[in-house]
């Protein structure tokens, strides 16, 4: 591509953005965002920060804010939700839902409203239910999420032995504490309860705790016989 053909399209782009900003959409900067083809449907409203990159068909509904370096493919957005430095391919998100910074929603992801998607959390090919809050450092894989479930920072969903992928389910209301795994597919009933740093294996049933953890040991004066003590 020559001077010229650049010039031209970059001159083609910025029009395009100019016609949004015509019915509503507020630009940051309108230099800096990338919306391609034209299957891209934005309500009014709606501020897109610089950096970001819309492709295919994608709906964007009022009063979001789409924040820098944020990529969205093929997906549709509800009103009132703010997305941050993420990427959103082929997926749901719903009214009111916080997302990112550095999220990543595979495809196959369908995220209710008033939601809390936080930072460095990957979810692929599962439902998450409104008010549900995973916001740090959690995989979730081939999972039903239910409602208004915590999901603790660390928590993988192990979906993958190596040969096949399996599903777990969470109902309403359940709480999982910080770095759980759960071995799927396993069930966790309404209103159960993982502490944090177990692995579970079975199923939870409704209103139960689970707990499993090695017994710890403190092992005085360790490190000053080691020859490892700090001067």
């Amino acid at each position: 591509m020559n001077f010229e053909e650049y010039e031209k399209q970059e001159k083609e782009r910025i029009k395009k953005n100019l016609l949004f900003a015509e019915q509503g959409v507020r630009f940051i900067d309108i230099k800096q965002v990338y919306i391609e083809g034209n299957e891209v449907d934005i309500k009014k409203g709606t501020v897109l920060y610089p950096g970001v990159i819309l492709e295919g068909r994608v709906k964007i509904g009022e009063d979001c804010i789409i924040g820098p370096a944020t990529r969205i493919t093929g997906s549709e957005i509800g009103d009132r939700t703010q997305i941050q430095n993420s990427v959103i391919t082929q997926s749901r998100i719903g009214t009111e839902t916080k997302v990112g910074p550095f999220a990543y929603l595979r495809p196959g992801s369908d995220v209710g409203s008033g939601c809390r998607i936080g930072d460095f959390v990957e979810i692929k090919n599962s439902v998450f239910g409104d008010g549900s809050k995973a916001s740090h450092l959690s995989y979730i894989g081939d999972s039903d999420i239910g409602k208004d479930v915590n999901i603790g920072c660390g928590v993988v969903f192990v979906n993958y032995d190596g040969s096949k992928k399996y599903r777990s389910k969470v109902g309403d209301g359940a709480f999982i504490g910080c770095n759980a795994n759960l071995v799927s597919p396993v069930t966790l009933e309404e209103g159960s309860y993982i502490a944090a740093g177990s692995t579970v294996t079975k199923d939870v049933p409704r209103g139960a705790l689970y707990v499993e953890r090695s017994k710890g040991r403190v092992l005085e004066g360790w490190v000053e016989k080691r020859g490892i003590l700090k001067k």
